[in-house]
């Protein structure tokens, strides 16, 4: 039978090669002895041996580890120094060098496309919140290696061909499904309005938290970075009214923005005018303990002279106090023991007038 396309190709005779490989090896033999054919036959295998050798020199690049396994049993610690290193090659051992370092991407609810779009899923992003009504959730988890031999050896996973996770990975259907039953775990104890508005942050944080404990109770050696919730909402048939009371919510949220911003602008001006009257009556009060303190001592001192000269110190009060009593008004005032006349206050034509005879 002839190729199409071509001419028949000569078959080729296995015993005419085994017998041109005999015809080679006699024609050595005879030419180096028997011995030379051992020898040539031992530096055939010594150069195939250095040559498989050869294959198990590998390389750890930044933030890459290597698995190694001896006969199909994992070897305990996985390798993690960076630079060359040498394991045994096939079939003796097998070595899985991976960058564990490398924050991986799983999605939930929904599968993006190379074009950018997303495809959502809803039997994923479909689930029943704590107050029963039903809520759209899509979610993006990041996550990393941990444990290298957990992640390869310890979860026998069907894989996921839309993220092309390949088979025995525990980040394909395994890190679906337990993503799915944390935040639906999560969502079925909150009310629609903590998963759609107010508490998006404390869902995210308890799913991470509970997504990390199923994946840690497998041994996958999966760490959880961060888990996203991405677009949150209503079902379609009943989307315009929650977004209705969404527009209301937001509205609210504004007029008490701008009370506390009043708040914040007239507590600390009348604060201010407190502690300016506090300080104003404080200076009153210093003033009038001053001027009370002046005035006793100023009593005091009266009283001393009072006590060491009391009819001087009375006289002498008497007419501080005519002065006061009567300011701006001449005064005469007379004593039947006095030889002057004593006049208070400068008027024209007043003069003191001696009392008693002249010397």
């Amino acid at each position: 039978m002839y190729p199409p396309g071509g001419q028949r190709q000569p078959e080729m005779d296995f015993e005419q090669v085994t017998a041109r490989f005999r015809e080679g090896l006699g024609r050595f033999g005879g030419r180096f002895g028997g011995s030379g054919v051992v020898l040539f036959i031992i530096g055939i295998l010594v150069l195939g041996i250095i040559v498989w050798a050869g294959t198990g020199v590998y390389t750890i690049g930044p933030g890459e580890n290597a698995a190694l396994r001896l006969f199909g049993a994992a070897q305990l610690n996985p390798v993690t120094q960076e630079g060359l290193h040498w394991w045994w090659p096939t079939p003796v051992g097998k070595k899985d060098v991976v960058l564990v370092t490398e924050t991986r991407r799983m999605e939930l609810g929904f599968r993006s496309n190379a074009n950018g779009a997303n495809s959502p899923i809803s039997s994923e992003a479909l689930m029943i919140s704590g107050d029963l009504n039903i809520v759209d959730v899509q979610m993006v988890v990041q996550y990393n290696i941990k444990s290298l031999n957990d992640f390869l050896f310890r979860v026998d996973d069907p894989g996921e061909q839309t993220r092309d996770i390949p088979l025995g990975r525990p980040d394909g259907r395994t890190l679906t499904d337990a993503a799915e039953a944390a935040l639906r775990l999560v969502v079925g104890q909150r009310s629609i309005d903590d998963v759609l508005v107010r508490n998006r942050e404390d869902v995210e944080e308890n799913t991470k938290i509970r997504l990390q404990e199923i994946m840690d109770s497998y041994h996958s050696g999966i760490n959880i970075e961060t888990v996203q919730l991405q677009d949150v909402k209503a079902p379609e048939e009943v989307r315009d009214a929650f977004d209705d009371v969404l527009r209301a919510r937001q509205e609210r949220d504004t007029r008490i923005n701008q009370a506390r911003a009043f708040e914040a602008d007239i507590i600390p001006r009348a604060e201010g005018d407190a502690e300016r009257i506090k300080e104003s009556a404080e200076a009153f009060r210093q003033a009038r303990i001053a001027r009370a303190r002046g005035e006793a001592e100023q009593f005091k001192a009266v009283l001393a002279e009072y006590q060491s000269s009391r009819e001087v110190t009375r006289q002498r009060l008497y007419l501080e106090a005519m002065e006061q009593v009567l300011p701006g008004v001449s005064k005469i005032i007379i004593s039947p023991e006095a030889e002057t006349v004593l006049i208070l206050g400068e008027q024209e034509g007043l003069t003191p007038i001696p009392i008693g005879p002249q010397p």
